[in-house]
């Protein structure tokens, strides 16, 4: 057996700092500017609509800036129309923002997707291709709609006693998801998580929306773009950051590394071949301490969590209550290099107060060290959120030493 390329603590260290979790975080308030540099180095932020502390893609600014404005990423994202944005919504892993200039790199997957992304999407826009021109004519007029808009503006009328209409209703909302698929719609958010259909070229500007790069060009600049936000990763990593097919991303990471994109090396401990990003760093020490989004891209891809971290982690929020093991919505705790904890959060705004019903430690780790950094962490997310106070509950091995330093 020959010694590995890299070892595994340096391939987390790799990993970290193309995550930007090396950087140094600013010292004013973060802009614009900010934000641009996290988006450089993620290259996408995942989208999720559930609410218990705070939606899931204001975490991941938050966990490499710390505090910061969330109508920076709003105004990014979410701009009026005819203002610049520097982020459109699509499909990339899973539903996520992507930078405005990436848009021409995903029309292979909007083609892929002509007539919807899923089979009961197709079926409805097979059937109703005069309601899906009346639908983008009515945007075209109104501007960002809601599909509740769209059918008013079209007379349809929801009976709540009556499937056949509330199917009819349904139309519209299905037929805007197969036009978003497709390329033909994006969308944009009010401060509900609300989405309004627009057109893409309103959206992203004509010229983006009508550039067509070629599918196989388009996906090595993808899987460069995944390796250099992974900094190292096996095919099942890079293949998963932008959720190609593993066909096409073999296709792509070998065209990449004969460009130079990355390089094949072995790591430590990992099962499969690995792909080192060109110009990844290695630094001597990560330093920092965050509360991570569960859909961060450092975590997003649960295998690969496990390889880095020897973190088996899995949302349990669909789990029913006697069978959760660590909570509801439960956030991985990052201090240095290790992922050191989990702790369930909900921001109780009532009250004022953020709750951490549930706080675990990760076998091996230093309950005082953990307990001292995450108390502060906490805090600074409570006042990050406007609410007053951090207020543990009992359950889980870090609770008790969580709770006194959250009190000292």
């Amino acid at each position: 057996m020959t010694a590995a390329d890299i070892s595994a603590a340096q391939a987390r260290r790799i990993a970290l700092a193309a995550q930007g979790f090396a950087d140094r975080r600013p010292t004013s308030a973060p802009t614009m500017t900010h934000l641009k540099r996290v988006l450089g180095r993620t290259g996408l932020i995942q989208l999720d609509s559930v609410n218990v502390a705070v939606r899931a893609h204001f975490l991941p600014l938050f966990a490499r800036l710390g505090p910061y404005d969330r109508q920076l990423l709003a105004r990014a994202a979410w701009q009026p129309v005819g203002k610049p944005r520097a982020l459109a919504e699509y499909w990339a892993h899973e539903a996520a923002l992507i930078p405005v200039d990436d848009w021409p790199l995903f029309r292979w997957r909007m083609d892929e997707f002509t007539g919807g992304r899923w089979k009961y999407t197709r079926e409805v826009m097979a059937a109703n291709a005069a309601l899906a021109a009346d639908i983008v004519a009515v945007i075209d007029e109104l501007g960002p709609s809601m599909p509740r808009d769209i059918e008013a503006a079209l007379g349809i009328v929801r009976d709540k006693g009556d499937a056949g209409s509330w199917w009819e209703r349904g139309e519209v909302k299905h037929v805007c998801e197969a036009l978003f698929a497709e390329g033909r719609l994006s969308a944009v958010r009010d401060e509900k998580f609300s989405r309004f259909y627009d057109r893409s070229e309103r959206i992203v500007g004509t010229d983006i929306a009508e550039t067509r790069i070629d599918r196989a060009d388009a996906q090595r600049i993808l899987v460069g773009r995944a390796a250099a936000s992974l900094g190292v990763g096996t095919l099942t990593d890079i293949a998963d950051y932008y959720r190609m097919s593993r066909t096409d991303a073999q296709r792509a990471i070998a065209e990449a590394n004969d460009d130079g994109m990355v390089s094949e090396v072995t790591v430590e401990g990992w099962d499969d071949r690995a792909y080192l990003a060109a110009g990844a760093r290695t630094p001597r020490a990560v330093t920092c301490s965050t509360i991570l989004s569960p859909f961060d891209p450092l975590v997003f891809c649960r295998p690969r969590a496990l390889r880095l971290f020897d973190f088996h982690y899995r949302i349990e929020i669909y789990t029913p209550a006697h069978k959760r093991v660590h909570g509801y919505y439960v956030h991985p705790y990052l201090l240095g290099d290790d992922i050191a904890a989990r702790v369930d959060l909900k921001a109780d705004r009532a009250t004022g107060v953020l709750r951490v019903p549930a706080a675990h430690l990760e076998p091996g780790r230093d309950r005082g060290v953990v307990a001292e950094r995450l108390a502060a962490d906490l805090t600074t997310m409570a006042q990050w959120l406007g609410l007053d106070a951090v207020a543990v509950a009992d359950s889980g091995d870090l609770a008790k030493e969580l709770a006194r330093r959250v009190r000292s």
